[in-house]
């Protein structure tokens, strides 16, 4: 449960910050039915946690295998996951745009694809600090962790859709605002854990 908790709050912290996904299923919330918000919310966790797969047992994998590997990403892993941080401590959110119409399911699932899958940001970010977590962590407990990041986009994004259509008035740049401030703080910790086990392989 512990390696769960450690996935699931990893998740939350990597999910949450208000970027291209979670604005995409804020219009959505903003402009679609509560159902269809709901599946426009389900499209981007599928696409959420394929992405998180890929990037946890694909790179992560790959470093096991090779020790100078582990230490060159979890150097440059941590640092990126410091900067993501401090990015978000200093970033700033405009306002959400609520003039968007409603889109064909069709369009809706290749938005949710490019949003993810198609944001370098996004799979470098998730790449590193997924990947680098995969080293750190017992063979027995990669399934438990993995399993809390994916439950995270899962709870996130339909937790965010519920709020956001129910207090669609309430959520402006400034809440948004807030969400990331709390959740740099969260990511600058991991980064620095991170960085601590880099340290721990080298002494």
């Amino acid at each position: 449960m512990g390696y769960f908790f450690q996935g699931l709050t990893m998740g939350l912290a990597y999910v949450a910050p208000i970027g291209l996904q979670n604005l995409f299923v804020i219009n959505s919330a903003l402009t679609h039915t509560r159902r269809r918000a709901l599946l426009t919310a389900l499209i981007v966790i599928f696409f959420d946690v394929t992405l998180a797969l890929a990037c946890f047992f694909g790179i992560g994998a790959v470093m096991q295998h090779y020790e100078w590997l582990q230490m060159v990403i979890l150097l440059v892993g941590s640092l990126i996951v410091l900067y993501i941080g401090v990015g978000l401590l200093r970033s700033k959110v405009e306002e959400i745009d609520r003039s968007k119409s409603a889109s064909s399911i069709q369009k809706t699932i290749s938005s949710a694809c490019v949003v993810t899958w198609f944001n370098p940001q996004a799979v470098i970010d998730g790449t590193m600090m997924l990947g680098a977590f995969h080293v750190t962590l017992p063979t027995t407990q990669s399934i438990p962790f993995i399993s809390g990041v994916a439950a995270a986009s899962f709870l996130w994004f339909t937790g965010l859709t519920f709020i956001i259509s129910i207090f669609s008035n309430w959520f402006n740049a400034r809440i948004l605002r807030v969400i990331n401030l709390i959740c740099g703080i969260i990511v600058i910790f991991y980064g620095c854990k991170l960085l601590f086990n880099f340290i721990a392989l080298i002494i």
